[in-house]
């Protein structure tokens, strides 16, 4: 199924912007605090505090990967030892360089690592000047803050106008042709660049060839890896199930370029009320279908459901039906950051010549805090959590592609370890349990709760988990599917604490079929009998009202699937 980790065979000499797999001094427990320089120092007191270093949860950092690994294998506490670093990551973001951005590259870098993060992605907007002189301006900044934050991860992508489709985040592993890549894949396959002549067809095929390019790319080692998630897939209803698939499949399983989408969108405080904020929907989700939307989505579609996008949110949706295929597709969230509520700098003054210079001027104070913003700073609310094998840019990108990750918002749990157990062996997030039918299989879950104050000055509280199981029934003969009637919540835990750690199990019994589990976890403040009914979610996210959804009163973690496929 693709699930494990994937060496490329490459050339392992370090690139231009390349980091090797050393773990940076704030991360590393073998480094005294008294070593650390003021800016280490003020890294590690974060981590510590919201519980992403030491956390305390036993495994919490290692999770076997897709091949099934022997029940007894050494699990890691924290960040450090064997196993998998969890590093939180952002692979959504807008600087100067997009033509409705505002901030240099240095200050969402500075700001991602203040909030906690390891990786970001910056994603200028595409466009013909983004195009033409964008995706090579920016990248001296990019390479500038690769030297001058050591302790971050900063990839370059840009965020693709997909033809016929919604926008996506496509990123390449650092190196001295990433400009390259990027700049003939977006004059070549971005939909606001090229003009397509022919239907919604001919559009379509040039989306899959985009994709295919970039495995080529990478197949004829211009750049070490290559990867595109969907960006806020429901908003308008243009991104419909059959295109979905077509992004999962243009590449071989072997190394899917196209591997998931944002479970959750940015733009979460757009729904803060007015006039203390936009008063709008979380993640601007606040439209209806348009002429090129897919007829068949419903109209709560187009809203989200505690903060995540209705394909993600829907137990039995869209998300189910993907992966009771047996197909990876992975979620993710991030910030999407342009302007950032409360923020006090505006965008540069009136001799900002964004078509000319391929961005705007640096931006400058503006006299007061703008709280009719809806984004926050990367790792401000939404993170993903991705289960890494080293501090590199390859480590990241395996991950990601693996499907070990996990997303939470507004800090409301600090690590996750999840396993399914059985013969002998275990699986976790993206991997695959194989095991001989009729095996007694497993469910064991830990949490490592918030142990500390999120941005917003509180301590979440997690109130309740939740197990969600579905059947794995094969490739779909409808492309435009999107119901998977077998999902639904096989069970709840309640939980009713914000510190210390949780641990759950859950047992599935002696399995004679495919079928996968996933978690999600909330606060409990705002629940709702879910679209399937009460029998398929009982207690799901409700769906956010436009003006009036403040996000940090209304927070859910999510993970990624892990597959039992008996023999």
């Amino acid at each position: 199924m693709g699930h494990g980790h994937h060496h490329h065979g490459h050339d392992h000499h370090h690139e231009p912007g390349e980091t090797a797999g050393a773990l940076p001094p704030a991360l590393d427990g073998s480094v005294p605090d008294a070593e650390l320089t003021p800016a280490q120092l003020g890294r590690r007191s974060l981590l510590r505090r919201t519980g992403l270093l030491g956390a305390g949860l036993a495994g919490a950092g290692v999770l076997g990967g897709a091949a099934a690994a022997p029940a007894t294998a050494a699990p890691r506490a924290g960040r450090k030892g064997k196993g998998f670093l969890w590093l939180a990551g952002d692979h959504h973001i807008h600087t100067q360089y997009s033509s409705d951005g505002k901030y240099r590259v240095t200050d969402q870098v500075r700001q991602g690592s203040r909030h906690g993060l390891d990786w970001l992605v910056i994603t200028d907007h595409g466009s013909e000047t983004h195009a033409r002189i964008g995706v090579e301006k920016v990248n001296p900044d990019i390479r500038r803050a690769r030297e001058e934050f050591r302790d971050s991860l900063v990839f370059q992508g840009l965020e693709w106008n997909i033809p016929s489709a919604e926008h996506g985040t496509v990123f390449v592993h650092p190196g001295r042709n990433e400009v390259a890549v990027l700049k003939e894949f977006e004059n070549t396959f971005d939909g606001s660049v090229r003009d397509v002549s022919g239907g919604v067809r001919e559009q379509e095929a040039l989306a899959v060839s985009g994709l295919r390019f970039l495995g080529e790319q990478v197949r004829h080692r211009k750049v070490r890896d290559a990867l595109m998630l969907a960006n806020h897939p429901a908003r308008k209803g243009i991104d419909s199930p059959h295109e979905l698939r077509a992004w999962r499949d243009a590449t071989s399983p072997g190394h899917r370029i196209a591997v998931g989408m944002e479970g959750a969108p940015g733009h979460q405080a757009a729904g803060i009320p007015a006039p203390a904020g936009m008063g709008r929907g979380r993640g601007l989700y606040d439209g209806g279908p348009g002429d090129a939307s897919f007829a068949a989505y419903p109209r709560e579609s187009y809203r989200t459901w505690g903060g995540f996008d209705w394909m993600t949110a829907t137990v039995g949706g869209l998300w189910d039906s993907l992966l009771a295929e047996g197909k990876p597709w992975w979620i993710t969230a991030n910030s999407d950051s342009h302007n950032v509520y409360a923020d006090t700098a505006e965008r540069g003054g009136p001799d900002s010549d964004f078509e000319a210079n391929g961005r705007h001027t640096d931006p400058v104070y503006s006299g007061g805090p703008d709280l009719a913003q809806g984004d926050y700073w990367p790792g401000q609310y939404s993170r993903t959590h991705v289960g890494a094998d080293g501090f590199s840019y390859a480590a990241v990108m395996d991950g990601i592609r693996a499907g070990r990750v996990w997303v939470d918002h507004g800090g409301l749990i600090s690590g996750l370890d999840a396993r399914l157990r059985g013969g002998g062996r275990w699986a976790t997030l993206g991997g695959s349990l194989h095991v001989a039918r009729g095996t007694e299989v497993e469910l064991s879950i830990g949490i490592a709760l918030a142990n500390g104050p999120n941005w917003a000055q509180f301590v979440p509280g997690l109130a309740r988990v939740d197990v969600i199981h579905g059947d794995v029934t094969g490739p779909v003969s409808d492309p435009d599917a999107f119901t998977a009637p077998t999902a639904r919540v096989a069970a709840s835990f309640e939980v009713g604490r914000s510190t210390g750690t949780v641990r759950l199990s859950h047992r599935l019994g002696r399995v004679d079929r495919p079928l996968y589990v996933r978690l999600r976890g909330t606060d409990g403040n705002r629940t709702a009998v879910g679209p399937g009914g009460a029998s398929v979610d009982p207690a799901g996210p409700a769906v956010d009202v436009p003006g009036d959804a403040d996000p940090w009163r209304d927070l859910w973690f999510y993970s990624n699937p892990i597959w039992v496929l008996p023999a």
